[in-house]
């Protein structure tokens, strides 16, 4: 069986500090499926996040933690209305994100907002009326 390429099944975020980064996340109410002492595991309907150390995944990588640096992305959760989108900033925001841009109306007609959780990694939590959401959160 050959398997696309064109998919994401788990999605690993370096971070400075594991326990601070758990506590971050789970805050904002994700689930820790499973945890090491250098990396934690979140379910995300057929997809995983992972939390790993810097040290961890340089040992992982054979890459020394100067090298494995900060690269420009973003990680994207689309809500269903603006008043979502201004519930998930609030949310991140009080378990500890830094707020980077408040919920705004974008110029291509949707409602967007930016925050970076505790080691500097965006996220955008957005309202897109062109990519509409089905019951579970997925785009329809």
């Amino acid at each position: 069986m050959t398997l696309p390429l064109n998919r994401v099944t788990f999605i690993t975020l370096a971070v400075a500090d594991l326990a601070r980064a758990r506590a971050y996340y789970e805050a904002l109410g994700w689930e820790v499926e499973s945890a090491t002492s250098d990396v934690a595991f979140y379910a995300m309907d057929g997809q995983k996040l992972s939390l790993f150390s810097l040290d961890g995944l340089a040992r992982e990588t054979g890459r020394p933690v100067s090298e494995l640096g900060n690269g420009a992305m973003t990680l994207a959760q689309n809500q269903s209305s603006r008043d979502e989108v201004d519930a998930a900033f609030a949310q991140a925001v009080a378990a500890g994100a830094t707020p980077v841009r408040s919920p705004f109306a974008t110029d291509w007609g949707g409602y967007s907002s930016y925050v970076a959780d505790p080691d500097g990694h965006l996220w955008e939590f957005a309202w897109n009326p062109f990519s509409p959401l089905d019951e579970n959160g997925r785009i329809a």
